[in-house]
């Protein structure tokens, strides 16, 4: 800590190792904590670690960093330990912006979004509650500039041109007085075609400059044609003249025409080329003045200073509104899972009540596991009790005993569920391990809080009756409902709400795909495998063409961010369960059974982004 302390307002650059690896191992233990996979903190720090001239060797684990930092000379090992694990996908969005605005004032340029300018503003305003409308408003700015920046460049090329046809047009007539005094009346025929045309293109195009500032198209068109027309009627009558009869004439006309016409386009080329040139010299300039700048401005304190506000940003959703999206997600689930109305009712009470608890249990620091058990147990019997309740007006609600497993779906650890399987899609099995077994001990206490719940009320899930609904009505419903779950799960998981959406749109796509190919035969495992490969492959289609400049920059978001969320609403929860009650009434067979469907099924959803990130990640499809 004292090494850290005596390079705390040194340029970042010029401190020691201790200083580095304070700065490059605090990175990854938030993404850690935030729920990302072991192979994604390591490329992190990796990222953090190469502007700074420093090699890292890391071992991470589900809640500890094992890591060495050496620059060559000297060498310092950390270790990180967390008390817990959760979901933070803001914060992964914000430390990939970190990344970005580090590496770029240390002068090696980004490496996620291709405008860092993006990444430079929510850095400077990381004490605002809503980062992604900070993100937002840089980029309408940007998207105005380069407006500004393409009119300019237009009115530029139209200037140039009117000079370059300026030029051409005195040529011309200079010539015509030297072939009339000359008495060369084929060639004054010739140049006088020429002039007459010039003349109408420069007068089509100064009318087209005074009507476009006018912000009239329409009659900028009009023009352009009337000036057209008045130039083929110039051309017409100058070569109507007595020399213009002969065939030779008209080779003479053409042939002067074609070379005059291409004069002011050439010069045109050349004058754009030295522009250009120019252009890309002012902007080397700029970046090795800029580099400078940024080496001396980045220190230690800065870096840590803007960490510190990742780290201690609050929540952006409130345990109520929280509860209301778990609430929205389960009823969801329940529809996609075969229910019907008054099962959503019950699973929309139970789950925005139990989330609820949860949020401010765990806001206390009280063990997750625990707060997993008291959470479920607390919306299955609010579930219970509204359909009770409901059964007073309307008996047949008394006969739903399924839809209080949609209640308690909230609680599926999808992220570390995949994430884990991605890890061990990397060779990294200690982490994957780690994680695999971290999602079998809430699925546990989940299954198990809900299957006592069951025994205590006496009920008997059997699964949900058909709703016998129209094949397109059923269809359009699941794109429906598969929205709003995944809008759901994405802001359990602390996304803002643009990534909400993008997540949602992904997840409306793919879950509706795969529980209608379902319908036509195919095996369940297989639809969730095509389901997870299409939403890995439409999640880095996004991305790409944020960094191409098809979609605007402030929407670049990790894909982790948007291809779990779009997934989760896949995990097998019912068959999960299932497997718990029958094991619970000793039905060893069935439980079996049911907890083979569901583990053939778990391990397609990784295995599905895993291969989408092997057709478009090249890191991914080699061992480097």
């Amino acid at each position: 800590m004292e090494d850290i302390e005596q390079d705390w307002d040194k340029p970042i650059t010029e401190a020691g190792i201790a200083a580095k690896a304070s700065v490059i191992v605090r990175v990854g233990m938030l993404d850690l904590g935030a729920g990302t996979g072991s192979f994604r903190v390591r490329e992190m720090m990796h990222r953090i670690a190469y502007p700074l001239g420093v090699h890292v060797r890391a071992d991470v684990n589900l809640t500890d960093i094992q890591a060495t930092c050496t620059d060559g000379k000297n060498r310092i090992t950390e270790v990180v330990n967390l008390p817990t694990t959760g979901v933070n996908t803001e914060r992964i969005w914000l430390l990939e912006h970190f990344a970005d605005w580090f590496s770029v004032n240390l002068g090696t340029g980004a490496t996620y979004h291709s405008r860092s300018e993006v990444s430079t503003e929510l850095m400077n305003n990381l004490d605002v509650r809503d980062a992604s409308q900070v993100s937002a408003d840089i980029s309408s700015q940007l998207r105005e500039e380069d407006k500004k920046d393409e009119e300019a460049k237009a009115k530029l090329g139209t200037a140039v041109w009117l000079d370059a046809a300026s030029t051409a047009q005195k040529n011309a007539e200079a010539e015509l007085a030297e072939a009339a005094a000359a008495g060369d009346e084929d060639a004054a025929d010739a140049i006088g075609v020429e002039a007459g045309s010039v003349d109408a293109r420069v007068a089509s195009m100064q009318a087209k400059m005074k009507l476009a500032s006018d912000e009239s198209a329409q009659a900028a068109a009009q023009v352009g044609k009337t000036a057209n027309d008045s130039s083929a009627t110039a051309a017409s009558e100058t070569a109507s003249g007595p020399a213009a009869a002969s065939a030779s004439a008209d080779r003479s006309v053409a042939g002067s025409a074609a070379a005059a016409r291409e004069a002011p386009k050439r010069r045109l080329k050349r004058r754009a080329d030295r522009r250009e040139r120019m252009l890309r010299k002012i902007r080397a300039e700029m970046d090795d003045s800029m580099a400078v700048d940024r080496e001396r401005g980045v220190t230690v304190r800065q870096a840590h200073r803007r960490l510190d506000l990742i780290e201690h940003r609050a929540p952006l959703y409130s345990p109520a509104f929280s509860g209301f999206a778990a609430a929205c997600a389960c009823a969801a689930f329940v529809f996609l899972l075969g229910g019907g109305p008054i099962d959503m009712v019950g699973a929309f009470v139970g789950a925005g009540i139990g989330q609820w608890l949860r949020r401010i249990m765990l806001g206390k620091r009280i063990n997750q596991f625990f707060v997993t058990f008291v959470a479920v147990a607390v919306a299955a019997l609010c579930c219970v009790g509204t359909l009770r309740l409901i059964g007073l007006f309307n008996p047949i609600a008394l006969q739903h005993d399924t839809a209080y497993i949609g209640a308690i779906l909230f609680v599926i650890p999808g992220f570390p569920l995949i994430t884990g399987g991605m890890d061990m899609a990397k060779v990294d099995f200690p982490s994957g391990i780690q994680r695999v077994a971290y999602v079998l001990t809430v699925i546990i206490m989940a299954t198990l809080a809900g299957w006592m719940v069951a025994a205590v009320v006496r009920l008997n899930p059997q699964g949900f009756e058909p709703l016998g609904l129209n094949p397109w009505v059923n269809c359009g419903l699941r794109a429906l409902f598969a929205f709003i779950g995944v809008w759901g799960f994405s802001v359990l998981f602390n996304s803002p709400q643009r990534m909400c959406l993008v997540a949602a749109v992904i997840g409306l796509i793919t879950d509706t795909l795969r529980l209608e190919m379902i319908d036509w035969g195919l095996a369940p495992e297989a639809g969730a495998f095509i389901g997870a490969l299409l939403a890995g492959l439409l999640a880095s289609a996004w991305r790409s063409a944020v960094r191409r400049g098809m979609l605007p920059p402030h929407l670049g978001y990790p894909r982790i961010c948007l291809t779990v969320p779009s997934i989760v609403i896949m995990v097998p929860g019912l068959y999960m369960y299932q497997a718990m009650f029958n094991l619970g009434q000793l039905n060893t067979n069935a439980s079996m059974d049911w907890a083979f469907r569901a583990f053939m099924i778990i391990i397609c959803l990784p295995i599905g982004l895993v291969m989408a990130r092997v057709l478009t990640d090249r890191s991914w499809r080699y061992d480097i």
